[in-house]
Order: structure tokens, then sequence, then C-alpha cells
């Protein structure tokens, strides 16, 4: 038998599940859960230039958050459109 290999996050999930750590929501709330995230979806593309001392600060920052640098840029942008 062929045994699959998960990656981190599919482990994590797998063990989630199997803790009861996710729950069953009805319809409505589901539908309105989707909305928001095809609301966040990430359809463009940007490209800038910025200080090398504040990439390295911006980096240090995600690093402490457990994120890639880039989201945590894209969601500082997405609060500051709002």
């Amino acid at each position: 038998m062929r045994r699959i290999r998960l990656t981190r996050q599919e482990k994590a999930m797998e063990d989630a599940l199997v803790k009861g750590e996710y729950v069953n929501v009805g319809k409505e709330e589901f539908q309105r859960i989707a909305e928001i995230v095809a609301a966040r979806k990430k359809d463009s593309i940007l490209h800038i230039r910025v200080n090398s001392e504040d990439l390295n600060s911006i980096k240090a920052k995600a690093q402490k958050l457990g994120v890639k640098y880039q989201t945590f840029i894209s969601e500082v942008l997405h609060r500051m459109a709002m």
C-alpha cells in the first residue's frame, strides 16, 4: 500500500480534525465565510523598491508573528486601505 506524505500544514489540519477542533457550520454561515475569503483574494501584483533597513525590520516583525514577510506586508497594506 502506498503511503501518502502530508505537509506540516496538512498534518496540523489532520491533528486538529482528530481533536475535534473543527465544527460544522450551517449553510448560511459557510456562505458568509466563503464570501469573506473571496473578498480577500489577492488578484494584483505590486513591485516596489524599499530601503533595505526597512525591509529587514519588516522581515523581523513578520518572523516574530510567524508569518511570511510578503503576507505581513499585504496585511499591513490591506489595513491601511480600509
